[in-house]
């Protein structure tokens, strides 16, 4: 049985775009980056909304000599996608399904089934995935800035309670949290 994990890297006030939908600021630095490469290495299948989807999709292409660069974008290619989207005509990567509605119920059957880790990414699908109580754990990297508003990385008025597994500080002051949804 998989576990379905989101993470998200996003301002200290938990913000994953600012008000302006700029997300400019989160740009990871190699060492933030190759951790990230890690959290991401057990995922077999990427569940995204319509915008992370859009948004993720440039790694199809990317053709990159970055070591780092170069090793996100061969998983990314490797792993399953499902993208959840109402208005998408169609997907542009391969390995990728189109999905009209977030079913709860498929998404616990994929955890079933799955041999590895699903990932979900996006604000708006992870909220739904919250809800619906399947989210096993978060990994929150925090960039030390403070942006005030935008689109916050977790759903309002979410409450979950929380077991702390880890956490790491890195040189350029983002701070990684890992937790596990208690429940």
């Amino acid at each position: 049985m998989g576990k379905l994990i989101y993470s998200a890297i996003a301002s200290l006030d938990g913000y994953v775009a600012d008000a302006d939908g700029n997300f400019g600021w989160a740009a990871p630095d190699d060492e933030v980056h190759a951790f990230a490469n890690d959290l991401v290495r057990p995922i077999g299948t990427h569940l995204y909304g319509r915008r992370m989807y859009e948004v993720m999709a440039a790694w199809e292409t990317i053709e990159d000599d970055h070591p780092v660069m170069r090793d996100f974008a061969e998983m990314w290619r490797a792993a399953d996608k499902v993208v959840y989207s109402k208005t998408l005509d169609a997907v542009s990567s391969k390995r990728t399904q189109l999905e009209r509605a977030f079913d709860p119920d498929a998404v616990r059957g994929m955890k079933e089934s799955a041999d590895r880790d699903i990932g979900i990414g996006g604000p708006g699908l992870a909220a739904r995935a919250l809800e619906a109580g399947l989210v096993d754990e978060l990994h929150f990297l925090a960039v030390p800035i403070l942006v005030g508003r935008g689109t916050h990385w977790l759903p309002d008025g979410a409450r979950f309670d929380l077991e702390l597994q880890g956490e790491r500080r890195f040189l350029s002051g983002v701070v990684h949290l890992h937790y596990r949804v208690k429940g």
